[in-house]
Order: C-alpha cells, then structure tokens, then sequence
C-alpha cells in the first residue's frame, strides 16, 4: 500500500492511502482523437485494443510522487492525465494532476505489461471532487518535456478531451471496482508529434483556472545498459 501526501485546497494537507491502480485508456470523449491517439501508438508497434476504453489493473507499486524515474533504456514517456482517489463517499473524492510513465519498448509486446513495469506519478496538490465537478472540464491539462536545455509544451488540453470521472464512477460501481483506496488515471490526450516524447524530464499542470494548480515533474535517468 503507497501513502500520497496531498495538499487539497480550501482544505490543507492530508496523507491518503492507495491500495488499488486502475490505469484508463483511450478514453477520448472524441472518437476522432481516439483513433489518432491509437494511431500515435501504432507507430510505436503498439497493437490496437479490442475495446475502448481500456482499463488497466495494476499494483500499487506503480504510485510514486518522486522526483526522478531511473529509466531502463530510452524508450519511455510519460503522459498528462487526471487521477481520482476514492474514498468513502463522494464528498472524499479526489481530483489530482497525473503522469503515466510507460516503457514503449515493452508496450509493443503487451500494454498492461508495460503499465506495470513504469511509475504512475501523482501530483501533490488534489481538488475535492464535489466542490469541482461541474467545472473539472474546463480545467487545463498541459505537459511539458525537456531535452538538453529545450522544454517544449507536447500536450495541451482540458478534462473535457476525455471521458469525465463520472463515466468511470458509475463504470466501477457497477464492477465493484469503486471501492476506497482505489486511484484511477484517466487516460491522456494527444501529444504534438513533433516533440520528442523520450526526454530527459517531464512536467504536467492541471489547473482550475482560479489560481491552483496541481503539478507532476520529475526527470528520467537512462541507466547504464546491462553486462550480459
């Protein structure tokens, strides 16, 4: 079980425990993005999903809120996403800036096995789910890369590009999946294809456009390769 230290606004600082990962996929809410998000994919020899959206169970391994990923080769990337944390009812839910690191290399050879080989990291500032849901769409979700001293913005949207967390709620309710302790990621949204992906750092900002924002950074160290 992983512990997140959360600073939730108008609330304070409260430390969470997350005991179930749950890592949605192609999750627009257009099925045109969708399609260039697989296609994205596609030209990294991932195979298509047989439905969408996809979702993920994962161990809770994968949580961090570290400030480096020591990467096992240059094939990994990160993606901006939103995460929600359950808790015991709606009023303890909680909406928090996300980065799926994924190794690309082994995504082509299963995407659930890639999920589990890379960190999910979790931003430190969280928004109770009842005081924004009905506004969390018009919030911004952005993600930057850096390259050597270049950080160039690769993703650019809002909540309102994916499917909403009320989609997944009643989705997990009706598996009984929705259970405390439980942290969903939203699935990401597209990514400038001409930015390069496998960078040296990587920084998400989801931002309610009031002034707060929750925020991923964290850098990628390569690894010295292996004496086989």
């Amino acid at each position: 079980m992983k512990t997140l230290e959360l600073d939730i606004v108008d609330t304070g600082k409260q430390s969470r425990n997350v005991q179930w990962v749950l890592n949605g996929g192609y999750a627009g809410c257009d099925t045109k993005q969708v399609r260039h998000h697989v296609e994205e994919l596609a030209a990294l020899g991932v195979p298509a999903p047989k439905t969408v959206p996809t979702l993920y169970p994962l161990g809770g391994h994968v949580v961090s809120q570290a400030a480096l990923y020591q990467a096992p080769h240059a094939q990994t990337s990160g993606e901006a996403e939103w995460a929600l944390l359950l808790g015991r009812d709606e009023s303890e839910h909680l909406l928090v800036a996300a980065c799926d690191h994924t190794d690309r290399a082994l995504e082509a050879h299963g995407v659930a096995w890639s999920k589990q080989s890379a960190p999910d990291f979790i931003g430190h500032v969280a928004w109770r789910y009842s005081d924004v849901k009905d506004r969390f769409a018009d919030f911004s979700l952005k993600a930057w890369v850096q390259n050597g001293d270049k950080e160039e913005l690769i993703q650019d949207g809002a909540p309102a590009l994916l499917l909403p967390p009320s989609y997944w709620l009643e989705r997990l309710e009706t598996a009984g999946l929705a259970k405390a302790g439980t942290l969903l990621l939203s699935g990401t949204i597209p990514m400038r294809p001409s930015v390069n992906q496998f960078a040296d750092s990587w920084r998400v900002e989801l931002t309610d456009n009031q002034g707060n924002i929750s925020r991923v950074a964290y850098q990628v160290e390569r690894l010295p390769a292996a004496w086989e």
